[in-house]
């Protein structure tokens, strides 16, 4: 039995995961993690998830349970995603010079496939372009016919940005463009890329002039120009000129009819498009020969998606993508630079620390553990490298160093299931797996932290209670609270649900880059 999943359906996910986004009910972050997964950490034994030839050879992320709570736990720190982070997509199809565009039209498919880009769906052809400006157009007529099946070249760049269909200039090129939008600035630099355009948010709800300038000019229900072409596939012979009907299921669209000395037709210009069409055909009966139709014309209404040009512009260009940007600075201590990561994430709502039930909702998270050491540690830890504590009570708290910033004297570390299996990968048994795989938190005393890798031994500043610190003559807010020289993530690493995962080569942070995030997806 043949089923398809439509184009329709992927657009309408699209915009169900945009709209569940942007619900305030929600907190989406996108998210850095994995400090360790290559063989030039300080572990040589990598661990759970990791490889020593990760870097060369990175993994493709595995879809389950097991690794999505992994994952959490060696999340470092995340971003909310917000309505100024995120838009849908289409290909970026550039408009240049003497190049052949496809026309839109409703019925492209395997038996009708683009004439142009050859592509037996709407979506795939080439049927809109973006001008040098950022200005997005849809081609409703290129010039083709039925005698000319690929339509002309594309002479004149469209730069207007009237409502109506209109030739971009005076070359005669034959081509009628239809302005749909411009990506605003702020949006080409946070989302322009070689292979998309950005779609404005909210098409169908915004107050914003310039959209509703050209979605009210497209809904015909208002202003009856839902048809705005009649593709001419065959001319036929012994008819007449004169205004016609389009019938169909819509009503009040009329063409006129022009023919040549044989009364093949060689025009059929819209002077009222009408609207609430799904289909349609050109009522020639008036404008027939007396008898027998020998060479019968074929005229096609092209059927613009919904009211009309315009008007929804997600399923008139498909927007079955969406794209996500975060940006990871130096601007909040909830971001070391001294730090590595190796996976790129979405996460859609974890719940503060503590919680189960209670979305996490700020700017940024941090979901590592952090400690204060005292102001004597001169030591320099490696990331990646496991840190231990021999307890008062004389069992072994463990971690991995993520961040330490020798400014303020806070180390930041996580802890994963690999620091609880024998050899750091799997759950084989092993001598002393009660004492070695129960997990014991660090504790404020006395006791030193240990660093393995490196050597060095600190002591914890157990008298430090706040979110901040003087250094100098200034005052660094550290993101999170101290409580005894300890502080925990902000959120519970439980929860939430891993919605995407990207392995990636280890990129090392400093403070003279800043990792700009750029996550397609596409449904």
């Amino acid at each position: 039995m043949a089923a398809i999943v439509s184009d329709q359906f992927r657009i309408l996910n699209a915009k169900n995961f945009v709209d569940s986004v942007l619900d305030s009910n929600n907190s989406y972050y996108a998210f850095l993690g994995l400090a360790n997964a290559g063989s030039g950490v300080a572990d040589p034994s990598n661990g759970f998830g990791r490889s020593s030839n990760w870097d060369t050879d990175t993994p493709v992320p595995t879809d389950n349970l097991q690794y999505f709570s992994q994952y959490k736990d060696t999340a470092l720190f995340g971003k909310r995603i917000n309505s100024a982070n995120i838009r849908r997509l289409i290909r970026k199809v550039d408009w240049t010079v003497n190049t052949s565009y496809d026309m839109y039209r409703h019925d492209y498919s395997l038996a009708n496939p683009s004439p142009n880009s050859n592509s037996s769906r709407l979506y795939d052809s080439n049927y809109y372009v973006i001008n040098s400006d950022y200005r997005v157009y849809i081609c409703i007529d290129n010039g083709s016919s039925g005698t000319n099946l690929r339509g002309n070249r594309s002479q004149d760049e469209p730069t207007f940005t009237d409502s109506e269909p209109s030739a971009a200039g005076v070359s005669g090129d034959g081509y009628v463009w239809k302005y749909l939008f411009s990506v605003s600035p702020s949006d080409v630099i946070k989302f322009d890329s070689t292979d998309y355009i950005v779609v404005p948010n909210n098409w169908e709800t915004t107050t914003d002039t310039d959209i509703t300038t050209i979605r009210e000019a497209g809904d015909s229900t208002v202003n009856f120009n839902q048809i705005r072409k009649i593709y001419v596939e065959d001319g036929g012979a012994g008819y007449t000129s004169g205004v016609v009907d389009i019938l169909g299921d819509g009503s009040g669209a009329r063409a006129l009819i022009n023919v040549n000395s044989s009364g093949t037709i060689t025009s059929a210009t819209i002077t009222s498009g009408g609207s609430g069409y799904t289909y349609g055909i050109v009522d020639l009966g008036p404008l027939q020969p007396s008898g027998s139709l020998p060479n019968p014309a074929k005229l096609i209404p092209i059927i613009p998606p919904s009211r009309g040009h315009g008007y929804d512009i997600y399923t008139e260009l498909g927007t079955d993508r969406v794209l996500v940007y975060a940006r990871f600075d130096d601007s909040t201590k909830n971001f070391p630079v001294d730090t590595k990561f190796s996976q790129v994430g979405i996460i859609k709502n974890p719940k503060v620390f503590g919680s189960v039930s209670t979305n996490f909702t700020e700017n940024d998270f941090s979901s590592l553990f952090a400690i204060k050491l005292t102001s004597s540690f001169s030591g320099t830890p490696v990331v990646g490298e496991k840190i231990t504590q021999t307890r008062d009570d004389g069992n072994i708290a463990k971690g991995y160093v993520a961040s330490y910033d020798s400014e303020t004297k806070v180390l930041k570390y996580f802890r994963d299931r690999s620091l609880y299996f024998g050899n750091e990968s799997d759950q084989t048994d092993y001598n002393s797996v009660t004492e070695g795989s129960t997990i014991y938190d660090f504790e404020s005393s006395t006791q030193n932290i240990n660093f393995v890798y490196s050597g060095g031994v600190a002591s914890i500043d157990t008298t430090f209670d706040s979110n901040k610190v003087t250094v100098g003559n200034k005052q660094i807010d550290l993101g999170v609270t101290f409580t005894g020289g300890l502080a925990n993530p902000q959120i519970n690493r439980k929860t939430g649900d891993i919605i995407y995962i990207n392995n990636r080569p280890t990129v090392e942070r400093n403070l003279r880059q800043k990792e700009d995030i750029k996550i397609v997806l596409e449904f």
